[in-house]
């Protein structure tokens, strides 16, 4: 066997992960936290405002999930118990203290020297509003919106993840909506 046959292995998927995970394979954990981390991070930081809190969070979340990863029932339902832990942890997070603006990770590159200062400055005002109106939000209309606007989840996962109904979700989505456009209407 060469060896780019032996390195051009193809990806597991996360339910063989946390399978072998739960069995002790420490390097399936550790690729399970590789594709998640991330997701997980920007979550966290876009509830709470605080980089620091935010990899706090995380920490914490994939600690005590690889604790916890026996009592997992459903391997396949893994990510979807990282995004409601997460959630839930911000959530505490947030109701024990008021968090403190932060710079968004997304958006601290600086614009290439070729743009428009004029527009870079407008962007960058408008990114500063939307921050701003997002962290206004109450914390369950925050949770809900980043999840289903920024993380793409159904409405099921954000109501599992934040222990509520859908129909409830769909609501507190409406008026985050609702709200941000309000707030965001001077840059229309």
């Amino acid at each position: 066997m060469t060896a780019v046959a032996k390195t051009a292995q193809p990806s597991l998927d996360d339910a063989t992960l946390v399978a072998r995970a739960r069995d002790g394979d420490m390097r399936a954990y550790e690729e399970l936290v590789r594709r998640y981390q991330g997701p997980m991070y920007r979550l966290a930081f876009r509830m709470l405002g605080s980089r620091g809190d935010a990899e706090d969070v995380v920490q914490d979340v994939f600690l005590t999930v690889w604790r916890r990863l026996g009592q997992l029932q459903q391997d396949a339902a893994f990510v979807g118990w990282l995004y409601r832990t997460t959630t839930n942890r911000c959530l505490n997070t947030i109701r024990a203290r008021r968090p403190v603006a932060d710079v968004d990770p997304d958006t601290t590159e600086t614009p290439r020297g070729d743009a428009n200062p004029e527009r870079a400055a407008e962007v960058s005002a408008q990114l500063e509003a939307l921050t701003e109106a997002v962290q206004a939000l109450t914390p369950e209309q925050r949770a809900c919106w980043l999840l289903r606007e920024v993380h793409g989840r159904s409405y099921e996962e954000i109501a599992d993840a934040v222990d509520s109904s859908a129909t409830a979700v769909r609501g507190r989505i409406f008026r985050a909506r609702a709200q941000l456009a309000e707030v965001m209407r001077p840059w229309r």
